[in-house]
């Protein structure tokens, strides 16, 4: 079982149940998620039998470096991580000027099927438990030697479609005695599982929601995201602003922008009617063209047209910066590359 998943709570009842006292679950907590050791040796304030007890029934769960990929700028970085069990995942580290920003994988492979997204190429192998979702963070930080402030859960993977490792994952993350990240530097990014939202403004969080949403009408989304059959726009949107009553939290809208298909100006009159009158903010996106899939970016003066309408309409929108075009940008891009590689040999 990985014992990095455990809350501090978990931690005292798990000595407890080894006949310890309850601040030993105390220290073992400090121990993995301040300190963030990796075996429970170095754990030199346990008693050994504790320690032996431990290593019976408990992991700690880690990733290795199989391959790190360093943008020209070197403001960007991306990483290939192995887990325990031979599957790999990807995480970006990104420098900004207000600090580290770290886009971590929730799932290995992804079953959501959108169109434009390598990430679901190979669907889905399994969930992340919230103890490999931090790890993916603890690791970047010990090969940059620098913290990281800001943390997106948009890598591999959907989410909320891992609801209950994920909600272990933001309250340990956000821990006190643990990494300390402040849940309003934390982002969710889902494809919009209505009933996951509307679990997830009930938690008492104060993370950003993003939808990936990439379509003005469900006609249109429903030819690049699946799971449009199941959750029309209106009902996502309706969802959203639910969330916001509760919440306070403004939410984000992600738009890959597809030539052709998503970039027109109707279109972006039809975002912005739809979006009327709920706090949000709409972050356009120079797709990142998957050579497996047909679908290609949008023109650059296509994009600024598109902002320019919703800018008239009164919305709030940016065009996401790009970083890290040279290192294999699109999601799941570098996953697949290793695992290609990996068959041939």
């Amino acid at each position: 079982m990985d014992i990095r998943s455990l809350s501090e709570k978990e931690m005292e009842e798990l000595a407890l149940s080894l006949g310890e006292k309850a601040f030993r679950g105390k220290q073992l907590f400090q121990w993995v998620h301040d300190k963030r050791v990796g075996s429970f040796d170095e754990m030199s304030n346990l008693s050994a039998s504790f320690r032996e007890k431990l290593k019976e029934k408990y992991t700690i769960s880690g990733v290795t470096q199989v391959e790190k990929q360093v943008s020209q700028k070197g403001d960007t970085a991306k990483y290939l991580f192995a887990l325990e069990d031979g599957n790999v995942i990807e995480s970006v580290w990104m420098k900004y000027h207000h600090g580290n920003s770290v886009c971590i994988s929730s799932q290995v492979g992804c079953r959501m099927g959108c169109t434009f997204c390598a990430s679901t190429l190979t669907g889905l192998a399994r969930n992340l438990t919230a103890g490999e979702m931090l790890s993916q963070i603890y690791e970047i930080q010990r090969d940059t030697g620098e913290r990281v402030s800001n943390v997106i859960v948009m890598g591999m993977g959907e989410p909320l479609d891992n609801y209950d490792n994920l909600l272990h994952f933001l309250r340990l993350v956000s821990h006190e005695k643990g990494i300390c990240i402040s849940q309003r530097n934390i982002t969710v990014s889902t494809c919009g599982l209505v009933e996951q939202i509307r679990r997830l403004a009930e938690e008492n969080l104060q993370i950003t929601l993003a939808i990936s949403l990439h379509a003005p009408n469900d006609e249109i989304r429903r030819r690049t995201m699946p799971v449009a059959n199941r959750y029309g726009i209106d009902e996502i949107i309706q969802a959203c602003r639910d969330y916001f009553a509760v919440t306070g939290r403004r939410i984000t809208f992600e738009y890959s922008m597809i030539r052709g298909v998503n970039d027109k100006k109707e279109h972006a009159e039809e975002l912005a009617e739809r979006l009327r009158g709920l706090n949000c903010h709409i972050n356009l996106i120079p797709l990142n063209e998957v050579r497996e899939r047909e679908c290609l970016r949008s023109r650059k003066e296509d994009i600024q047209q598109f902002k320019l309408v919703l800018e008239k309409n009164h919305r709030n929108v940016t065009i996401r910066r790009e970083m890290g075009s040279d290192i294999d940008a699109a999601c799941g891009q570098l996953r697949k590359k290793f695992l290609t590689k990996s068959s041939r040999n």
